[in-house]
């Protein structure tokens, strides 16, 4: 059994390894960190220890700028020999850094690294490079070709080629290179720790979202092949590699065998997004025939726009452009590749052990829903946001998950206190590490806002603990969708459901009135419902507390406006939560996002409207009024079309489907589209 010395445990990919070492080998692992980055570490190593493993990560401090890495003489001689496996990732991953933060991270922490390794006598120094060091070689770049004159057009490229030719060269103990492509988030949870390679698209993505309708075609261009990999299979295949013996001075592709169009990349994510999709007007066929083949490489169509796109006066347009939106220049000339990665040696060794790229389309919702839920910036630099909610105490209920989770994430991001209220205080927890960990700021109070007496609890430690109350979102509510007929000997969904939608949110915003009179005011934001407006079948307990949660606000509103105290009532279209995932029905209805639903919950506290209703849920308030027969026929239609759960009629789910033939099929999907955007349930 040997130790590990990990650097750069603290960043994306180095965070995933040390789970995979932690679950697959024995042995301590010594994690590289810097003085005043120990309690991020300790965070961490909580978070890879939770399970077991204590005291298995044990930080080591250093500072990758220094000569040996800046550790201690004494900590090296009491581990030389000791460590079998030195893991050095701590490096730039970024095409936007210039020459002295490149040269100085990745030439200089690789030398330093490499001292510290010689000094500790370490089995094999691991060096994590990447496929730029490839540069814009043309065709198939193998994984023994390292030196073969390519062009290196950024100081990125530059830098790991130079820093790979450091270790090939100058490493003083056997050495492996391991060479990933453009590394996005886990294909299990989305999760990812910043804002790079294809992940530069999303805000024009989501603008595109917000502004078009989904079916239109865009206008886009053949941008030839990339390569994404996600971060959980760089890891395990690392790992792996990295224990086979007899592969040292070895360079290995951490890359897709089978390399994806970046036009086709960016659709999925337009198709996770509900955006629309980018048509391509060269057929590849075209662009791949003779005729363009017999041209000099220069002449081809793929290099004249990579050119272009280096040009001084094109990189003037686009920063004026697509550079407002967050896209760099540079990220767009290099979001394909020239060369074609050939990882037959690293397919090879990882062969039999289960460890294989998934294909992009299994994951892209995911690497979306989180950057959509986490990583998007759009209410941090939004001015009238932060005006309104920096410094502002923000009570929101249901933080746990869905809608609430995410509403807490943005206010944070423009400045304010989200305050999270949800019964499970682990959940709250994880969030507020998050906040924190993002430079922000958070209460938690856990409560069960279906108990009286604990809300009647929570509002007085409210009170007392903060120093005013400026905003309640009240987003924690039940929905049950079941027939008035089957129901009629279940008096008691009707009593639990005005229990938390209504009797529960008026206790608590009842109990927080004195304290916000007191300090000059607040404003109450309500998640009710379009059903609301449009009288959905099967939903009248649900709607019916709704309703009563949005007449008690209009009439209170109006008692309380002198003292500054205002309400929102917000009427939301279906939204993608958990709380909808068991009914597949709902898989026919166009969602939206707890991104999307988060984002007008944030205009309900900027703005403070009276109501927010989508056009579907007045044209349905409108029938209702003009033509009431009407509607109910037509909602009557909806009420024969979607029977009543499997859960309802506590029958298996597969009886849905012994029930329901191709003409019921057919009438789900009439009623599907004419009811287009209702809401059906939170």
């Amino acid at each position: 059994m040997s130790d590990y010395f990990v650097t750069g445990a603290t960043g994306f990919i180095g965070r995933f390894l040390v789970r995979e070492l932690l679950a697959n080998r024995e042995g301590t692992i010594h994690v590289l960190c810097r003085a005043g980055s120990l309690k991020r570490l300790d965070a961490l190593i909580a978070e890879w220890t939770a399970g077991g493993n204590e005291g298995r990560v044990v930080p080591v401090v250093g500072d990758l700028s220094s000569p040996g890495l800046g550790v201690d003489s004494a900590w090296i001689a009491s581990n030389t020999g000791k460590i079998g496996h030195f893991f050095h990732l701590a490096a730039i991953y970024d095409m936007t850094a210039d020459d002295a933060t490149n040269d100085a991270m990745n030439i200089d922490g690789t030398r330093n690294a490499l001292v510290l390794a010689g000094a500790l006598g370490v089995g094999t120094f691991h060096q994590v490079s990447s496929v730029a060091a490839a540069g814009d070689y043309k065709g198939v770049f193998t994984e023994d070709m390292f030196d073969e004159g390519q062009p290196l057009p950024s100081p990125y490229h530059r830098t790991k080629f130079e820093s790979e030719r450091i270790v090939r060269e100058e490493s003083p103990v056997p050495w492996r290179v391991y060479r990933p492509a453009i590394v996005v988030g886990d294909s299990q949870t989305g999760q990812m720790d910043k804002v790079d390679g294809p992940y530069y698209f999303f805000p024009l993505i989501k603008r595109l979202r917000d502004t078009l309708p989904g079916w239109i075609p865009l206008l886009g261009l053949d941008l030839r092949d990339t390569n994404v990999v996600p971060v959980d299979y760089v890891a395990k295949a690392m790992d792996h590699i990295g224990h086979v013996p007899g592969q040292d001075g070895q360079a290995f592709f951490l890359t897709n065998p089978e390399p994806q169009g970046a036009i086709e990349m960016i659709n999925l994510f337009c198709k996770a997004a509900r955006a629309p999709k980018f048509a391509i007007p060269l057929d590849r066929r075209v662009s791949d025939s003779r005729a363009i083949q017999a041209l000099p490489a220069g002449l081809r169509p793929a290099s004249l726009f990579a050119a272009a796109v280096h040009s001084r006066p094109a990189t003037l347009i686009f920063d004026q452009t697509i550079g407002r939106l967050g896209i760099p220049s540079e990220v767009l000339g290099h979001v394909n590749f020239t060369a074609v990665f050939d990882s037959s040696k690293a397919q090879a060794l990882l062969e039999g052990s289960g460890i294989s790229v998934p294909p992009l389309e299994s994951y892209a919702e995911l690497l979306w829903n989180y950057w959509e839920e986490n990583l998007d910036q759009t209410t941090a630099h939004d001015k009238k946001a932060r005006k309104a909610l920096e410094g502002k105490y923000v009570v929101i209920t249901g933080a746990s998950s869905g809608i609430g989770e995410v509403t807490a994430k943005k206010v944070a991001q423009a400045g304010g206190i989200p305050v999270l209220v949800a019964r499970g205080a682990e959940k709250l927890q994880a969030l507020q590490r998050t906040i924190q960990m993002r430079g922000g700021q958070a209460y938690v109070y856990p409560c069960d806002l279906s108990d009286y007496e604990a809300i009647d609890a929570l509002t007085a430690k409210l009170s007392a603990d903060l120093p005013r109350i400026d905003f309640v979102v009240n987003n924690a509510g039940r929905s049950i969708r079941r027939s008035v007929k089957l129901s009629l000997e279940r008096f008691h969904d009707f009593e639990r459901t005005m229990q938390l939608n209504y009797f529960g949110a008026i206790r608590l915003v009842m109990g927080l009135i004195p304290k916000m009179a007191e300090t000059g005011g607040g404003h109450v934001v309500n998640l009710s419902s379009i059903a609301v407006l449009t009288k959905i079948p099967r939903f009248s307990a649900y709607a019916a507390s709704k309703a009563a949660l949005d007449s008690w606000s209009n009439v209170v509103g109006s008692e309380l406006h002198g003292d500054g105290i205002s309400f929102t009532t917000i009427r939301m279209p279906l939204v993608r939560t958990p709380m909808i995932a068991p009914t597949k029905m709902y898989e026919k209805f166009p969602t939206i996002s707890p991104a999307q639903a988060g984002d007008i919950v944030i205009r309900a506290l900027v703005e403070k409207p009276e109501a927010i209703n989508t056009l579907s849920g007045q044209m349905g308030a409108a029938m209702h009024v003009a033509a009431p027969k009407t509607a109910h026929k037509v909602l009557n239609l909806a009420y024969n079309a979607f029977p009543d759960s499997a859960a309802a009629r506590a029958h298996a789910e597969s009886s849905d489907a012994a029930h329901s033939g191709t003409e019921t099929s057919s009438q789900k999907e009439m009623v599907a589209r004419l009811l287009k955007g209702l809401r059906w349930g939170r």
